[in-house]
């Protein structure tokens, strides 16, 4: 079978790989052995499904992958799915992991000095501009957006801005820089992602894929 041919599934690098690589396994897809080896620096790995490659990527470029057709399917957060909005993308599950939530967070010394819904404009630090913008416009409020690809907690401190938009987990890192949650955007997860045209060219062995993973969690 050619490469073009194959089915490519797109995984996120970091943390929440930890997580999806169960759900990899229990649906019936094993890497190769270079792709658990911390030292190699392939993106690309064959899987015992002849026609199944594996790519390992940023979060990010998951989404991207799969919606300009790269990857036919791929597991990426709600978080970087309602950042990108691809309309090329169709969500079938959401798989219950990577769990945390999107937050207005700001220096724990503002509590009970500031209302945001008093404020016309605000300037904020964040990796999801495109959610933030439109999460403050729907309240009346102008957001100015500086993006940041890391280290958002550290802009309070460096005063150029007040308030951030980040994922929060347990909440550690923000208590470590001195700021506190004062709001959700929204709940985050994992979804697993298909590629809209892919899912009408090959839609048998992507709907066979889809039950796989909706039956491991389902069963979790």
């Amino acid at each position: 079978m050619s490469d073009l041919q194959k089915l490519i599934l797109a995984l996120p690098k970091g943390r929440i790989l930890n997580e999806v690589m169960p759900l990899i396994y229990a649906a019936g897809i094993e890497p190769e052995a270079d792709f658990n080896n911390p030292e190699s620096r392939s993106l690309r790995f064959s899987t015992n499904h002849p026609y199944i490659d594996i790519i390992r990527v940023r979060s990010f470029d998951v989404a991207t992958f799969v919606a300009f057709g790269a990857a036919q399917i791929g597991i990426a957060g709600n978080d970087v799915l309602m950042e990108l909005d691809y309309s090329e993308i169709y969500i079938p599950i959401d798989l219950k992991i990577g769990l945390c939530r999107l937050v207005v967070a700001q220096p724990t010394y503002l509590i009970n000095k500031n209302d945001l819904t008093c404020w016309g404009h605000i300037r904020i630090a964040t990796k999801y501009p495109s959610i933030t913008a439109k999460y403050f416009s729907q309240r009346g409020i102008q957001a100015e957006c500086i993006k940041l690809n890391g280290a958002v907690e550290l802009a309070p401190s460096l005063g150029f801005c007040k308030h951030i938009v980040d994922l929060v987990s347990t909440g550690s890192t923000l208590k470590a820089n001195g700021l506190i949650e004062i709001e959700c955007i929204a709940n985050i997860s994992s979804r697993l992602i298909i590629n809209r045209v892919a899912f009408k060219t090959r839609a048998q062995e992507l709907s066979d894929w889809i039950e796989h993973f909706r039956r491991v969690v389902n069963a979790t």
